[in-house]
């Protein structure tokens, strides 16, 4: 197969990836990594030294693609499928960019603060950026919430990148910081829920999810 996915099926950005693949209908061959593991964070290093995933090996065409938006550029590229994620409209495309980076910035980064925040040790815990996390995340949720009145996806009837960012964005922020009284952002989340490709991954971490933090 021409694509191998380096990948952990609880992490988030990884999520983002496979939401795609799946809304593409891509085959790929999927790899766990297990950074603990020696062999396996060795394997990743030959290919991302940065040590993060995913990253997407492309055997057929000799790449090696790391980060989760470039991941999903890069299918949309050179594997389209049936849905393409990234509008062919350069105004749409960079709307779509614009709210693919504000979940992973304003949305999935604070989120990771509070979820890092729980990792560490008593005497190494950050109050204050744990603090500014939050206080990041209510306006983020006042934002999207307000957007999302009139917008069935993150764009409006058009599924798309920005929505791939979302789910897992939104799915971890609600379980650290929850926005149940923003009702048009929650409902927003139940219809990621009841998309096939999104319901899939969600299913597919269901066996690791123990190891969350809170």
């Amino acid at each position: 197969m021409s694509l191998t996915l380096y990948y952990h099926p609880l992490a988030s950005y990884c999520w983002k990836v496979l939401i795609a693949l799946y809304e593409h209908a891509t085959p790929f061959d999927a790899k766990i990594v297990d950074l603990a593991d020696p062999q396996a964070r060795a394997e990743l290093a030959a290919l991302w030294p940065i040590l993060k995933f995913p990253v997407l090996q492309d055997h057929a065409r000799g790449q090696v693609v790391p980060e989760s938006s470039i991941i999903i550029e890069y299918l949309n590229d050179h594997y389209p499928g049936r849905t393409r994620l990234i509008a062919a409209d350069k105004d749409a495309a960079r709307e779509t960019r614009q709210l693919d980076r504000f979940y992973d910035l304003y949305v999935h980064e604070p989120m990771q603060t509070i979820v890092f925040d729980r990792l560490r040790p008593a005497s190494a815990k950050d109050p204050y950026g744990v603090e500014q996390a939050r206080a990041r995340l209510a306006t983020s949720y006042a934002l999207l919430d307000q957007q999302l009145q009139t917008r069935r996806w993150a764009l409006g009837d058009m599924f798309s990148m920005a929505d791939c960012a979302a789910a897992p964005a939104l799915y971890y922020a609600n379980r650290v910081a929850p926005f149940a009284r923003h009702v048009n952002l929650a409902a927003y989340l139940q219809r990621l829920y009841e998309r096939p490709s999104f319901a899939r991954v969600f299913s597919e971490a269901q066996p690791h999810m123990s190891n969350f933090p809170g």
